[in-house]
């Protein structure tokens, strides 16, 4: 007897359709399984007849030959535990053939218990794309599933055990169907750090806000102690709620990674990432068998934090070019290649020397200038390039620790923000520039498009393009600064106030100031 169910599986953030099917044949007892399976899916025939025998169902004696179509795709984990025993109780006849708008996932403990799986996210998107109507799963894995529902005409109906998915197929005991959570970015903004935290550090609270309105990456430089990371672990809490298009997105590649919380839906908080400086290529970039995301594709519409930059491995920090530049990774194995988004914002923060106290105005720096420059050396032009500003920060003075005033609050920083990407997104309207969210990610026509600068302004830039010998990635990426700082003041065209202050976040300047 013969028996067919639907299931999907993954290829790299894309779920594909995978047709289980079971053939139950007279002949000595056994089971086969074929259809390219990995080990935990050959797995799968142990932990199912343990299942089936303590779930009081006959396992079928014979020969059983189960198959996993398309037989030339790899198939990986035990999602497929709960579609091979339905399709084989099917085939046997012990349980009536399930419809064939239905599909299943789910890893099956040995008691018939439902596991959760990774991945259900994207397999369900695949799903109600395909038109299906019904889709059980673990209920562990129901918010994220129902997500994909919205609107799609896909039911997820969430199971504890197998035989809860057996006697609603028969009519017996139908599931209810799963409610996607509410989807609320707004939400979780203020649970980050406060900027009123920070006391002093005027010009580096300054250049978070530009880079927060325009998505632009940073760098800070600075002695231990002068607020860094505080600065760093704040920026999610001034940035723009997150769209659906971007939860989405994120939310995937959680789901494969197995990250996405459970009964919580969509992520709905910007993320951010914070590896060691140990890190590893295939730690930032992603890599393995399975092409399992790294940290570049975890802070996807987020924020990377890379802290003592320069002791990141020269390697490992090579592998961000990319994704710095495209707002995507591939990659490539010899078992094939997987594309994540990785459209992060870097920020990064360092010493200014090994010791960390070169031109502090108190402690004596103990490194000599070739130990300076060859430890900010460490750090390549091309990668510096891709970073848009770059701040130098001084000690907190006494006065400043101790002062009366009050620091500017995250929900003011906000509210700047804010106003100044409307204004973008109400430019981008305009000029067709669907594809663009904040001014870093403005190809170069159409930072010649939108990028209008006064005459003196005009002036400033050919002066400051000669003597500083920009590169032309340069000249576009303090133009699109220019262009944020001129959003903030609320101008259209940008001034010479706006130009100057993006010409003082040159990174270069920074790095090789007091050294030539």
């Amino acid at each position: 007897m013969y028996a067919l169910l639907n299931s999907f599986g993954l290829s790299g953030l894309q779920g594909f359709g995978v047709a289980v099917e079971a053939d139950v044949s007279s002949g000595m007892d056994g089971f086969t399984l074929v259809g390219l399976p990995d080990t935990a899916v050959r797995e799968s025939a142990d932990r199912i007849r343990a299942a089936a025998r303590n779930l009081k169902y006959r396992w079928p004696s014979g020969r059983v030959t189960a198959n996993l179509a398309p037989a030339d795709v790899r198939k990986t984990g035990p999602v497929y535990d709960l579609p091979l025993l339905l399709a084989v109780l099917a085939a046997a006849g012990q349980i009536p053939a399930p419809p064939r708008d239905a599909a299943f996932l789910g890893e099956v403990a040995l008691d018939g218990s439902l596991r959760p799986v990774t991945g259900v996210l994207p397999m369900a998107l695949t799903a109600a794309e395909q038109g299906f109507r019904a889709l059980y799963l673990p209920a562990a894995n129901a918010a994220e599933a129902a997500e994909a529902c919205s609107g799609a005409g896909l039911q997820v109906y969430p199971a504890r055990c197998v035989t809860d998915v057996v006697e609603a197929l028969a009519g017996r005991a139908p599931i209810r169907p799963a409610q996607a959570p509410p989807f609320d970015p707004d939400q979780h903004w203020d649970a980050y750090p406060d900027f009123a935290d920070v006391l002093g550090q005027a010009a580096a609270r300054r250049a978070m806000v530009v880079s927060a309105a325009g998505g632009h990456n940073i760098l800070l430089i600075g002695a231990p102690g002068t607020g860094k990371s505080m600065l760093a672990k704040r920026l999610p809490g001034i940035l723009p709620p997150m769209t659906r298009e971007e939860s989405i997105e994120t939310s995937k590649i959680y789901s494969i990674v197995g990250l996405l919380p459970r009964d919580a839906g969509l992520i709905s908080a910007r993320p951010f990432r914070s590896p060691h400086h140990s890190a590893s290529p295939a730690a930032l970039a992603g890599g393995g068998s399975t092409f399992r995301p790294g940290e570049c594709s975890l802070a996807n519409a987020g924020v990377l934090f890379l802290d003592e930059l320069p002791e990141f491995p020269r390697e490992s920090l090579e592998v961000l070019r990319q994704p710095m530049e495209d707002g995507r990774i591939t990659i490539s194995r010899a078992a094939g290649s997987a594309t994540y988004p990785s459209r992060f914002q870097l920020v990064a923060a360092m010493n200014p020397c090994k010791c960390g106290y070169f031109g502090h105005p108190t402690r004596r720096c103990t490194c000599s200038l070739n130990a300076v420059w060859h430890y900010r050396s460490r750090i390549s032009g091309p990668l510096l390039d891709r970073i848009d500003l770059c701040v130098e920060m001084d000690p907190v003075s006494f006065n400043e620790l101790h002062g009366t005033g009050q620091s500017e609050t995250s929900a003011q920083l906000r509210q700047q923000v804010l106003a100044a990407r409307a204004i973008q997104t109400r430019r981008f309207a305009r000029h067709g520039c669907q594809d663009v969210h904040c001014n870093a990610q403005l190809t170069a026509g159409q930072v010649r498009q939108l990028c209008r600068l006064t005459p003196g302004a005009q002036q400033v830039l050919r002066t400051a393009y000669d003597r500083l010998g920009l590169s032309a990635r340069s000249h576009d990426r303090l133009l699109r600064v220019a262009r944020t700082i001129a959003d903030l003041a609320g101008t259209e065209s940008i001034q010479e106030e706006a130009l100057l202050e993006a010409l003082q976040y040159r990174m270069q300047n920074k790095l090789e100031g007091g050294l030539l």
